[in-house]
């Protein structure tokens, strides 16, 4: 008997960061805050069983591997959620699905707002 996919979502919520993007030099000076989102859809059907850290993926790998990326200058929220995106397949083969989200907590835009994000899905 083939035991079914046990399909999860993991989500890492709200990660902040200090940093620095943007097309205006001044964002790339002063910096601003950021909260990235990610999830990710894998089979969890062994660690599920297991109790195993090794057969899960593992949430703090995830958590470095943005903050690597979170920290790497862009001009373009576009270019940097790309790249988190990017790699998080490239280190996590068995991701079936990624969304991640990228917010710029108060952009300078003329008005007030909370953010303006990137959200992109692979």
């Amino acid at each position: 008997m083939v035991e079914e996919k046990l399909m999860g979502v993991i989500e890492l919520e709200n990660m902040e960061f200090y940093a620095y993007h943007g097309c205006f030099k001044e964002e790339q000076v002063v910096g601003n805050r950021f909260l990235v989102n990610v999830t990710l859809e894998v089979d969890c059907s062994i660690p599920a069983v297991s109790d195993q850290i090794e057969d899960a993926l593992n949430y703090v790998s995830v958590y470095e591997l943005t903050k690597v990326e979170i920290m790497k200058n862009s001009h373009l929220l576009e270019h940097l959620t790309k790249r988190i995106i990017d790699s998080i397949y490239a280190r996590f083969p068995q991701v079936e699905r990624a969304t991640v989200k990228v917010s710029k907590m108060n952009p300078p835009m003329g008005g007030q707002m909370d953010c303006v994000s990137v959200t992109f899905s692979k």
